[in-house]
Formats: structure tokens, sequence, C-alpha cells
């Protein structure tokens, strides 16, 4: 077997290899006779099958795991010849190229090599920010917000017509072809007109009503209604409107700071502070997120020069080329389609991205390992466990989502990412600054 390496460059390196063809054949040999004495045919004793007999049973198996098996000592002949250690490879070896011919095999097989650089001098590229101010204000009304979401809703003691923005207490019953229908009635309900709780045309035609008055108002159901007897069905409703709540006067006081903060001892004053400490850190996110995140990703990829493994990058690009075509319209995606000059013009356009992309993940790899910064794979769990909980979501289901599609290591990457920048630009401590 001859084997010479060719480095293309520091992360990428091409193995040829030229073997006879008699090497594989008498591998498959080789193997034909281990097999014999596992399989079971009859007419056979068990372990005393022919090796000419299994070739003929499995052949074409036979061949692909032979010449699986030859690759396989190649690629280990020439990491050894190389200096390579198996651990520096990344991704899976790409054939270049395989030919078979009648009396030789020829084999360039190309590995991807993790880029290997000095991180040093990172802090160079961490940019200066001022930690965003919180005026008085900003305090005052974000406060007063609050005491009008607190405030309790109250009875209307003026006599006027039922508006938008109140809260009506009404009973009510539908009816479907003149008879009442299963789960179209209550009593004493509450709804916020114009909240556009219940399908649409019913609050609108509630405008008006006053305490006491019954109505009957027409409803269409959506076709899309999740009751089939009641999709796209013209109803009718009757309804009772027994009273008409408004949000009382809100109270800024020690009392709203104790509803607020579920604290006894809270007071109006912490919750000045908290207030502050809130709309400062949702500052100091927009600020991360917007500007300074950005910044830091662009001045370290910027700050280093060394070569990616092509394989990687290819993924990328195929990844990158995936998400713009779905942002494609019809007719651009059939252009594209079973058209391969059109279809790596697709793949070129997002070339450049994809290098910056795969650069920045070696980076960001390297310098989290210098910070000592990591992420647990109980950590990911727990980010996706709230972030189902959040979005209400089952958050079971997500997690075997995320693990079937192979997706854990993409959101690891993105919170040590998170984790590492804030620990570069100290965010955690800003707020002390």
């Amino acid at each position: 077997m001859e084997i010479t390496n060719e480095k293309i460059n520091d992360a990428n390196l091409l193995i040829k290899g030229e073997f006879p063809k008699e090497t594989i054949d008498a591998q498959v040999e080789k193997l034909a006779k281990e097999a014999g004495k596992q399989l079971k045919v009859d007419g056979f004793r068990k372990g005393k099958v022919p090796a000419h007999i299994v070739k003929k049973m499995y052949g074409e198996k036979l061949e692909q795991d032979a010449e699986g098996e030859i690759i396989r000592e190649m690629l280990n002949k020439a990491y050894e010849e190389a200096g390579i250690n198996p651990q520096e490879i990344i991704g899976e070896p790409m054939f270049k190229k395989y030919e078979k011919g009648e009396e030789k095999v020829e084999a360039e097989i190309q590995i991807c090599l993790r880029p290997k650089f000095d991180v040093e001098g990172y802090q160079k590229a961490v940019p200066e920010y001022e930690l965003p101010d919180v005026s008085d204000e900003e305090v005052e009304e974000r406060i007063k917000a609050l005491a009008e979401q607190a405030a309790p809703l109250v009875s209307l003691e003026e006599d006027r017509p039922l508006q938008e923005g109140d809260t009506a207490v009404f009973d009510f019953t539908g009816y479907l072809d003149g008879e009442p229908f299963e789960g179209g009635s209550a009593q004493d309900f509450e709804l916020q007109i114009g909240s556009g709780q219940f399908i649409p045309g019913f609050e609108e035609q509630m405008i008006g009503m006053k305490k006491g008055e019954t109505k009957r108002i027409k409803v269409t159901f959506p076709e899309d209604y999740q009751a089939p007897n009641l999709a796209g069905k013209e109803t009718e409703f009757e309804i009772t409107l027994k009273d008409i709540k408004v949000k009382s006067e809100p109270k800024i006081d020690d009392e709203l700071a104790k509803t607020v903060t579920k604290k006894e001892e809270a007071t109006l004053e912490t919750l000045k502070e908290q207030v502050t400490e809130q709309i400062r850190t949702e500052k100091l996110s927009k600020l991360y997120n917007e500007e300074l995140k950005p910044k830091l990703l662009e001045a370290l990829v910027e700050a280093y020069e060394f070569d990616l493994p092509e394989n990687i990058v290819e993924q990328e690009v195929d990844n990158l080329a995936n998400q713009k075509a779905q942002s494609l319209s019809k007719e651009e995606l059939e252009a594209i389609q079973g058209n391969a000059e059109k279809i790596e013009e697709l793949r070129e356009s997002v070339r450049d991205d994809a290098v910056r992309s795969v650069k920045a993940t070696f980076i960001v790899d390297a310098v989290a390992k210098a910070e000592g910064v990591d992420v647990s794979d109980q950590e990911v769990s727990q980010a996706l466990y709230y972030e189902a909980l959040m979005a209400g979501q089952d958050p079971e289901a997500l997690l075997k989502y995320y693990q079937k599609n192979n997706l854990f290591p993409a959101v690891k990457m993105g919170m040590i990412e998170d984790k590492l920048f804030t620990q570069l630009l100290d965010l955690d401590n800003a707020g002390k600054k």
C-alpha cells in the first residue's frame, strides 16, 4: 500500500493511497472465513460454512466491509506518518477520489483538523461602554404603570353605557338554530371589552349597553373554530348586562410596593430601587444584544487569521443556504430546483457569512477555554425547559425534539458565547460601576 500526505493548509490534509486489487480480494477472503465460523447455513454444520458459500451469499457486503477496513488502515498509517493525533481530526473524512481499476484502487481522502492559533491578546477586542442612565421620569412612569395594573376593579358609579376598556359582568346564552348549544352559556362572566377574548363581533355589539339591559346579538363563528358544530355557523346570543367595572384610581404607596414585590417589608422607596435596577438591566441587555455583542464578535474575528476546516465551512454554507432558501418566493424556489448552477450561486452568496460564522465559533471556543468558561449539559436542559414553560410549550417534548435533531451543541455554543461575553464585558458587575 502506497500512501502520501499532501498538506493543503494547517487545517486540511489530502491523503493519497494506492493499493492492489488483490488486497481487497484477500480481505474479502479473510472476512468470509471469519463469518463462516459464526453463520448457520442449511447443509453445513454451524461454524463450518465454506468461504466461497459465504461470498456467494454476502459478496457485496463483504466487499464493502473489506474496502472500509483497508481505508481505515490507510488513514491510520497516514495519521502516523503525518504525526496527527486522531483527536485533532474534526468532522468526517471527505472522499475526493475513489477509483477501482482492474489492477489497483486509487483513493484520495481529505481530512480536516481543528484549527490551532494563539488567542493571546483577546482582551484588546473588548469594547468600552458606559452604563445606561435611568431617569427619575422613567422610574415614575414604570411605577405608574404598575399601579394601574395593580388597581382593583370597582363597579362604575356613573350612569353611563358600556364602552371599550370597561369590564362587563353579564349572563349570556348562545343559540344555534333556535336551540341553546352546549358550552354556550355562563353567569356573572367578566369580560374586558376590546380584549378580543370573544369571537369577532361579540364585544363590539355589547358597547352601548346599560346595566340591567338584555340584548340579543348575532355572530358568526370562524371557519376554523375548534368546535366543528359551530365552525362557520351563525348563532344568536342573549346577553344581560349586570354590572360595569372600571379600574379604581391607582395608588402609589407602600401598599403598592408590597403588592408588586410580594414582600411585607417592601416600601415605595425599595420599589423605586428595584424598578431602577430593572430598567437598567433591560437597557443593558438591549445594549449588549444590539451593540456590544456584535462589536466584540466582529473585533475577535478581525483579530485572528487561521485556516478553517473545509468540511465544517461547507456544512455551514449548506445550513445558511437552506435558511436563505426558506425566505425565497415560490417562483424563486422553482427557478433554483434542479438547476445546479443556480444552487451553486445560492451557496456562494452565503459563503462569506459561513466562513465568518465558523471562524467565530472556533475563536469563541478557544477564548472560552482560556477564560475557564463552560456550560454543562444540565444547564442547557434547564434553559430549554424554562424557555418551553415561558412559551407555554411541553418542556419534555421540546427537550426530546432538540435531542432528536442534534440541536443541543448549537444551543450550548450560544450559551457559552453569552456567558463568555458577559464575563469579558463584566456585565454582572456593571450595576456596581
